[in-house]
């Protein structure tokens, strides 16, 4: 893609890691996936993202703008998304992740929608500001986004339709944040590529911290409370996957 504008080049890769959720949502919609493997799926993804912000996102941040940056945006990011997730939990998506019909309770589709897209956004960014690091995306980043997106989008589309959601509903939020995540990525790079890299790194930091508090808010119950004593084993299996893409493929 080395003729094509950079900033073209983010807006495309964060289309291309979203629309793994038009992906997933089209599996829970239309096949009788049995929530343990949904929950398999979700362990899986999430030790795919933890490798991910580990390796790749805090180890970036940390080179360019140094400890105090990192752990600053670390810690915010976890902070505003944790804020972001408890009011938007007492609108109604608390459970928007969840497989097995908890979403019945959940009335506010503009919650969910709202919490669906908050999700999405640090991944899509870290995209963007990936390709500031030498005119080349991550492929890491990428494929681990993409790999995670595809269980997020399964089990929320999966509890969405047990919740009575239409078919035009699920797949407009989702379709909607596939091309969100684009923007995203493509603001990524075109507004952060005039800033100096102690900001960039403090972004990276938060985009990281924001997707790790997800993980523990949301994909990671769904995971335990079905596939029980066998979560951790999968997310380490993930995990693993993720790191040896890092190390074997390169970024």
């Amino acid at each position: 893609m080395g003729g094509i504008a950079l900033w073209a080049q983010a807006g495309f890769w964060g289309v291309v890691a979203g629309s793994a959720l038009l992906l997933g949502a089209a599996v829970g919609y239309w096949m009788p996936v049995p929530q343990r493997v949904i929950a398999a799926i979700m362990a899986f993804g999430s030790g795919v993202l933890i490798s991910a912000l580990s390796f790749d996102l805090m180890d970036e941040a940390f080179r360019q703008g140094g400890f105090n940056a990192t752990a600053i945006g670390f810690l915010g990011g976890a902070i505003l998304f944790t804020a972001a997730n408890r009011i938007l939990a007492s609108f109604g998506a608390k459970h928007r992740k969840r497989s097995s019909g908890r979403q019945v309770d959940e009335g506010n589709g503009t919650a969910l929608a709202i919490g669906a897209l908050m999700d999405g956004i640090p991944e899509s960014i870290v995209i963007g500001l990936s390709l500031l690091k030498g005119g080349a995306v991550s492929t890491v980043t990428v494929a681990a986004i993409f790999l995670s997106n595809i269980p997020e989008g399964l089990s929320s589309a999966a509890g969405m339709k047990r919740a009575g959601r239409s078919v035009r509903y699920i797949f407009g939020i989702w379709g909607g944040i596939a091309l969100a995540s684009g923007a995203a990525a493509l603001v990524g790079y075109s507004l952060f590529q005039r800033f100096s890299p102690a900001v960039i790194a403090a972004t990276t930091a938060v985009a990281a911290g924001a997707i790790l508090a997800m993980l523990v808010d949301t994909m990671i119950p769904e995971a335990f409370e079905e596939a029980h004593d066998y979560a951790g084993l999968i997310t380490v299996a993930g995990f693993l996957s993720a790191f040896a893409l890092s190390k074997l493929g390169g970024a």
